[in-house]
């Protein structure tokens, strides 16, 4: 079941002990290690699974990362978005308490995922909407299975490129 509940102020703990530990499990290999998703967004609902952000030189091969990931309790999740993107999650059985998102440093992927953080850290209106938008989706698709659980990331999509337009149109430097 998809579960939205209030803000946790743990959250952003719970972020910092996981990234510690996998800090140590990757070494160099982890260029940057960053909090996402809606918990990493003081006073937003969200699911209560701590999004993790993890910036590496290469995707491919995966296997240096994914040794890393795999001591850690990671399970890998083979995914069409492999090539830009590729998922973990812990524990293996749904509900999950952490998802790991790899991306390539540098990437657009990288980029818009942090983009999108800081732009509803910054705008609470917006926030506001994308929680509404959460609870409601929870509610809709049920997550009772994978299927249902993809159906209701997928159903954000469209609020997504919308604020990464607004966001980015804030960052294009206006004439005087």
């Amino acid at each position: 079941m998809i579960d939205v509940v209030s803000y946790d102020p743990e959250w952003p703990r719970d972020f910092e002990k996981e990234r510690d530990r996998l800090q140590a499990s990757f070494g160099n290999v982890a260029r940057r290690i960053e909090h996402n998703g809606s918990t990493a967004v003081p006073g937003l609902s969200s699911k209560p699974i701590v999004d993790i952000q993890i910036s590496v030189d290469r995707l491919q091969p995966m296997d240096p990362y994914a040794r890393a990931l795999h001591a850690c309790g990671y399970i890998h999740v083979p995914h069409a978005d492999d090539d830009r993107c590729p998922f973990f999650h812990r524990p293996a059985e749904w509900p999950h308490t952490h998802h790991v998102h790899v991306v390539e440093a540098g990437s657009r992927e990288e980029r818009q995922t942090l983009l999108f953080r800081d732009y509803l850290r910054s705008h609470p209106d917006a926030a506001r909407r994308y929680e509404g938008l959460k609870r409601e989706l929870a509610r809709v698709y049920g997550g009772n299975d994978a299927a249902s659980r993809e159906a209701y990331a997928n159903a954000k999509t469209a609020f997504v490129a919308e604020i990464l337009d607004h966001a980015a149109f804030e960052s294009v430097p206006r004439p005087r």
